[in-house]
């Protein structure tokens, strides 16, 4: 028999690898060579016309990388300007080449930095919303055009099919830029509000943008479900990412998106498990530089002291109105807000970063020619406020340290929120296709759920968890909670949340983005394979096919439901087990011929080569068990 060169044995792996080359932190080298020598006034024209039409540049360098025929168009609203030099850019690397890009990128948005003397609000934003939602990647660019240096600028990655394939499981799916609602429509009663819904999805198509298909029909079920089923919005809408994204927007005074009933600056986009979530975008004015839709005259105070449930009681404004009408949410949002003040500003996390990310722009700051502010607003925005009149651009930490200050002296952060502790699993090696009893001691708490899910594909079930003795927990009443799951072949996800009458809190803290895992313990391995087999093993037609021969070591019999089969790490899925058991100390044989449903025995849809080829073993499509190199 042929025997295997190597095996690796590999848990949680993934085979998905992004290159993000682009967007490390730094400043990237982007010469731009139109043949027009009046390329400013043909692009002043495109953006007057208002049809999306792009000037075409002979060639692009990044970074000494090079690409031809670039789409390039102005973008951007109160930060263009005809009269200006430096106006923000949207360049489109696969314009006139399908498939043109860098590092799998194939469209770059650049900001000029307009209403941020301190030139890092929008890079630092993005950076630490990563942390906790899907947000868009951003470093920094200087950009010459036909030689001549316009200067320095924001690079952010756009929020498109490269974004969702990165940020979600499933890329494909209905996905709309949120741009102009709070507009009148003809034939529909009133403005559109912020989600608001109407019987007649015309009404939504010049306030939103659809990016994907033919997808009206199912932004109307989300909307109406916001509106007027609400009990039933997490069917729709993911309410994590949701709240996340609303406690960052609120927490960092970004008042340009939907929190401040702003009617643009987000997305939409259905995930493979059928919901919303809404996108964070254009952080270019974060830290409160932006201020319409407050009531003037506009005092640096009423920054510092934001209300944390803004707009709560705008009837226009359904994101707000309806989030914050329930209780549980309220608190689920405070919780998800006091993780990233402690996180990322109580310690000055975001005071050092946004130095540091100073020193390294310092000299192309220094010697923009067409920067808007001088080279001493600059330094000094971080921590002063900077300009003249009734609304000066605030200073980052002379914004945030008052405001940090001012949030923990509100009831909801000086409130004893439950504590989560003790986290256990009975039993503790999970056996897949098994009941098991998960718990934790939960104090100062009279409500819990546990959330869990068996992959990353799929959303989390949510199972509220007592303390009566009757769900694993022990005795009644003894502090300790649990809830009852039925596992199968695959690793657990897991999160805890508790509240009581005051507060909420996750654990971990960032759940659900981040969760606790239990493994499933499982002796299953690849004993052998056999490719090219002539006379070595016949099945049970009698032909010698290829073959892959598992083993189970456990002790008890192991049911393969929830196992697949593949030669291809981009198609780990390739082939299911049926509903088929190895006894316990065992040898299961599968034959690699295409012959499923024809012959007796098991059967997959591909064939092995005989020239050195790799065979995945895995549980789903994120978590592979064994890697056989042959």
């Amino acid at each position: 028999m042929r025997k295997a060169l190597s095996i690796v044995a590999l848990i949680g792996v993934s085979f998905s690898s992004f290159s993000q080359d682009v967007f490390d932190v730094g400043i990237r080298n982007i010469e731009i060579f139109f043949s027009q020598t009046n390329w400013d006034d043909s692009l002043d024209i495109y953006y007057a016309n208002g049809l999306g039409d792009r000037l075409v540049a002979d060639s692009i360098l990044i970074d000494g990388i090079a690409d031809q025929n670039v789409g390039i168009k102005y973008k951007g609203n109160s930060s263009y300007n005809v009269n200006n030099t430096k106006n923000p850019m949207n360049i489109k690397l696969d314009y006139i080449n399908n498939g043109q890009s860098i590092d799998g990128y194939n469209v770059l948005k650049l900001s000029n930095g307009f209403r941020d003397p301190s030139f890092v609000r929008e890079v630092l934003s993005y950076e630490m919303a990563r942390e906790y939602m899907p947000s868009p990647k951003a470093t920094y660019a200087k950009v010459t055009v036909n030689g001549t240096l316009i200067g320095l600028y924001t690079c952010v990655q756009t929020i498109d099919d490269d974004f969702t394939n990165e940020n979600f499981y499933e890329r494909k799916g209905p996905f709309f830029k949120v741009e102009n609602t709070g507009i009148s429509v003809p034939g529909c009663m009133g403005q559109l509000g912020i989600l608001e819904h109407y019987s007649d999805t015309n009404c939504y198509q010049r306030a939103y943008e659809m990016e994907s298909t033919d997808d009206w029909e199912q932004l109307g079920n989300l909307l109406d479900t916001l509106n007027n089923h609400f009990t039933e919005v997490e069917n729709v809408m993911d309410i994590d990412r949701t709240l996340w994204m609303m406690a960052f927007e609120n927490l960092t005074v970004s008042l340009d998106g939907p929190i401040n009933s702003i009617p643009h600056n987000f997305y939409l986009f259905k995930d493979n498990n059928g919901r919303f979530s809404p996108l964070l975008w254009d952080m270019n004015m974060a830290f409160g530089t932006f201020t319409n839709g407050l009531p003037t005259p506009i005092l640096i105070a009423d920054l510092q002291e934001l209300d944390i449930f803004h707009n709560s009681t705008d009837a226009s404004n359904k994101l707000t109105t309806q989030v914050f009408s329930s209780d549980r949410y309220k608190k689920m949002y405070v919780a998800h807000m006091r993780t990233i003040l402690n996180e990322q500003f109580v310690n000055n996390n975001y005071s050092t970063r946004a130095a540091a990310l100073q020193q390294i722009i310092d000299t192309d700051v220094n010697t923009d020619p067409n920067t808007f502010y001088s080279y001493t607003e600059f330094t000094s925005n971080i921590n002063s406020s900077v300009g003249s009149g009734p609304i000066p651009i605030t200073g980052i930490t002379e914004l945030m340290n008052a405001r940090i200050t001012h949030l923990q002296g509100l009831n909801e952060f000086t409130a004893t929120p439950p504590t989560v502790s003790n986290i256990s699993s009975n039993p503790t090696n999970v056996l897949p296709h098994s009941t098991i009893n998960i718990t934790a001691e939960i104090s100062n708490s009279n409500y819990a759920y546990l959330g869990y899910r068996f992959k990353f594909s799929t959303e989390f079930e949510k199972l509220q968890m007592f303390d009566d003795g009757q769900h694993g927990d022990g005795s009644a009443g003894d502090g300790v909670f649990g809830a009852t799951i039925n596992v199968d072949a695959r690793d657990v996800q897991y999160y805890f949340y508790a509240e009581n009458s005051d507060a909420g809190v996750f654990s971990p803290e960032r759940a659900e983005k981040e969760f606790h895992q239990l493994p499933a313990v499982s002796g299953l391995v690849i004993n052998e394979i056999m490719a090219g087999n002539v006379t070595a093993v016949a099945d049970q037609n009698g032909e010698y096919d290829d073959w892959v021969e598992l083993y189970n070591g456990n002790s008890f019999s192991l049911n393969l439901n929830g196992y697949y089969l593949s030669d291809n790490e981009n198609d780990l899925t390739k082939w299911t087990f049926p509903n088929v058991s190895i006894p316990a100390n065992d040898y299961l044989i599968v034959w690699c011929d295409t012959a499923g449903g024809t012959q007796s025995g098991l059967h997959t849809t591909y064939r092995l080569s005989a020239d050195q080829e790799e065979v995945y073993l895995t549980t789903q499509q994120e978590q592979l068990l064994m890697l056989f190199i042959y």
